[in-house]
C-alpha cells in the first residue's frame, strides 16, 4: 500500500526553523519527483518545492527561495524540507506529494501528483 507520512510541523516563532520529513512506504521515493505543498485556510494548495527523481534538480517557489531547502535520503526513503527564517505568511498544512518523473514540468501544480499524505501543520506566531 502506497503511503506518504509527513511529520515535523509545529509552532515556531517568526525567524525560527523547522524541518519537515516525508516518509514513504509501499514504494521507493527516489523513483518519483517529490513536491512539498502548503495550504493555508481558505486558500489553494500551492507548490513550495520539488526535487526531481531523475536529475536531482530542485525547484522552489519565489516566496521560499533562499529560505527553504529540499533534500532526499534514499537510504531512509525520506524527503526533507528544511525551513529557515520562517515568516508570518508561511503557516499552513504542509503536504508532500509524489509524481512520476516529469523533469520539473509543472512541478508546482498539485494536479500533476499521484500520491500525497495527510499533511503536517505549521504555525508561525510570536
Amino acid at each position: 500500500q502506497v503511503q506518504l507520512v509527513e511529520s515535523g510541523g509545529g509552532l515556531v516563532q517568526p525567524g525560527g526553523s523547522l524541518r519537515l520529513s516525508c516518509a514513504a512506504s509501499g514504494f521507493t521515493l527516489s523513483y518519483y519527483d517529490i513536491g512539498w505543498f502548503r495550504q493555508a485556510p481558505g486558500k489553494e494548495r500551492e507548490g513550495i518545492s520539488c526535487i526531481s527523481s531523475s536529475t536531482g534538480i530542485t525547484y522552489y517557489a519565489d516566496s521560499v527561495k533562499g529560505r527553504f531547502t529540499i533534500s532526499r535520503d534514499n537510504a531512509k526513503n525520506t524527503v526533507y524540507l528544511q525551513m529557515n527564517s520562517l515568516k508570518p505568511e508561511d503557516p499552513g498544512v504542509y503536504y508532500c506529494e509524489a509524481d512520476t518523473p516529469s523533469y520539473g514540468v509543472n512541478w508546482w501544480s498539485h494536479f500533476e501528483y499521484d500520491y500525497w499524505g495527510q499533511g503536517t501543520p505549521v504555525t508561525v506566531s510570536s
